[in-house]
């Protein structure tokens, strides 16, 4: 699928990914970067990925890792610092909440950041989700 807004478009084809876009946006991460090629490219192998381009330069990226079942885990949502604060993170985890793949699933992430954006898409915190840093 493809989603356009002014100069930016959203793409869910693996074949669109800008590999060394994504990496260096995973590596000037706080949770990713220390995360080597091969990881990334087997995260993205293994998930339903979103990128964010403006015009043709990748400056945004997404996944979800999800059984299409009933959960959807929302992972490595990141947007280049030069197109923050342009509503464009909320547009990305629109598109994504809002795929009908998972619309009615229980989807979930995991972050230290951007609460109140999660927020107005319903996550909340739970004692109840557990994790270990791998």
């Amino acid at each position: 699928m493809q989603y356009k807004k002014d100069n930016y478009r959203i793409s869910d084809s693996r074949e669109d990914i800008q590999l060394d876009q994504v990496e260096s946006l995973l590596r000037s991460s706080y949770w990713a970067s220390k995360r080597d090629l091969a990881t990334i490219k087997t995260s993205i192998i293994n998930s339903e990925c979103f990128s964010l381009f403006y015009q043709e330069y990748q400056v945004g990226f997404a996944r979800v890792v999800t059984d299409f079942a009933t959960v959807a885990y929302i992972a490595d949502l990141i947007i280049h610092p030069d197109h923050r604060s342009q509503g464009l993170g909320v547009w990305l985890t629109e598109t994504i909440v809002n795929d009908p793949r998972w619309c009615a699933k229980f989807k979930f992430l995991v972050t230290d950041d951007a609460h109140s954006l999660y927020e107005k898409f319903g996550f909340s915190g739970s004692p109840k989700l557990l994790s270990t840093q791998v």
